[in-house]
């Protein structure tokens, strides 16, 4: 597929969110998803704020990226953090001439196999609401300046999607729509560690499970998650392909 198809593809399918009530953790997985197509990177995660100003993390397209992310926020040290402070982009980091700057974070990203990093903002305004991570290996993980304004454009939507035409105009609705998706996260990370200490498959493919069932049954993933915890769903049931 040509490169603005893919473009065209990737933006009508994030273009659907800002209809009225979308599935928020579905969204944000399938934007770290169409990032690791669209810029031939490796990882892709994705954070938000909460009402607090505390970093989240909230998808993310691997099982690595979703370790580089909660490393990041527990020992406070990254692009991610400065990039979200800033409200500026942290390009093309290069992660073996940058430990001096971010020693732990170096040493564990590079210990997980990436080579570059890359922080854009989510930005509404002046206010940034999140961040979103990429991670790459080799020199195809950097970003040439039309890449940038790329990986930037789909941070842009994301933030569109998240908040919504209305959520600009009323600081209310901002914050129960930001806390909605935290709270979401929240019921997910429970599901899951149910499903994987029940079933023992790791953690990942225990989200994956989750997500085939909600979109096969037409369904939020926060609500069959929800179900999984209140334990009226059978998990074998859930696991049924």
């Amino acid at each position: 597929m040509a490169v603005h198809e893919q473009l065209g593809r990737v933006f009508v399918q994030l273009a659907d969110t800002l209809v009225n009530d979308f599935d928020i953790p579905d969204f944000l997985f399938n934007l770290t998803a169409r990032a690791v197509e669209l810029l031939d990177i490796d990882a892709a995660g994705l954070l938000l704020a909460d009402p607090n100003g505390r970093l989240r993390v909230m998808a993310t397209s691997s099982e690595r990226a979703e370790r580089m992310e909660m490393f990041e926020l527990q020992h406070l040290q990254g692009p991610c953090l400065e990039s979200f402070t800033s409200g500026e982009p942290i390009v093309n980091v290069d992660l073996a001439a940058n430990v001096e700057r971010w020693p732990r974070f170096c040493e564990t990203a590079r210990a997980a196999g990436f080579t570059v990093a890359h922080s854009l903002p989510l930005r509404l305004r002046d206010e940034v609401i999140g961040i979103m991570s990429l991670y790459g290996v080799g020199p195809a993980a950097y970003l040439a300046q039309a890449d940038v304004d790329l990986a930037q454009a789909l941070a842009d939507v994301a933030t569109i999607g998240l908040l919504q035409e209305r959520s600009l105009r009323e600081q209310s609705t901002r914050n129960r729509q930001l806390q909605l998706a935290l709270e979401s996260r929240t019921v997910i990370e429970q599901a899951k560690g149910l499903l994987a200490g029940i079933t023992g498959i790791p953690l990942w493919e225990a989200f994956a499970t989750i997500r085939f069932y909600a979109r096969a049954h037409n369904r939020k993933i926060s609500a069959v998650a929800q179900e999984v915890v209140n334990g009226g769903l059978d998990i074998r049931t859930l696991r049924q392909r």
